[in-house]
């Protein structure tokens, strides 16, 4: 069964595309909204797509970097960075070993984007998700996505 992603507009809609035939559907996420969903949904060439429905407002680009962090707030320390995401409103990474991030500090982050200029960011974020070793971070308010991280979510 082929599985799929539809990105919901700021509509409440969202388009599955068949990967079988090429049918496009619009179908409306209003009950869905709230929470990660994965739907089934027929083909009208009889396939049954798994399709998972993601309410994310910043595209969310995979990525394989290295960089550090810092606490700035409600701690200290920081250390070595594995960015596995990001978007123009933050990032997901994995740490190694133990670590002292909580929920709700913010953070310093630095690495390098992969692009033809090698351009180094320097962000403030707050952490949002800490699961284990794998942290999200939403970049703080008054951080703006800059033109580089523009450029380099569209390659």
């Amino acid at each position: 069964m082929p599985t799929s992603k539809a990105y919901v507009r700021a509509d409440n809609t969202a388009t599955i595309v068949c990967p079988a035939c090429g049918t496009t559907k619009n179908i409306n996420t209003q009950q869905l909204k709230g929470s990660r969903h994965s739907i089934k949904i027929r083909c009208r060439c009889n396939v049954v797509l798994d399709v998972q429905i993601d309410f994310r407002r910043n595209y969310r680009k995979p990525i394989n970097l290295p960089g550090t962090y810092t606490i700035l707030r409600d701690g200290q320390g920081g250390g070595v960075i594995h960015i596995r995401n990001i978007s123009t409103g933050g990032i997901g990474f994995t740490v190694s070993g133990i670590h002292q991030l909580k929920k709700g500090q913010l953070i310093g982050v630095e690495f390098q984007l992969n692009d033809k200029n090698q351009t180094t960011l320097r962000k403030k974020a707050v952490v949002v998700l800490v699961n284990t070793n794998q942290i999200g971070c939403q970049f703080s308010a008054s951080e703006e996505a800059g033109k580089a991280l523009g450029f380099f979510l569209q390659s």
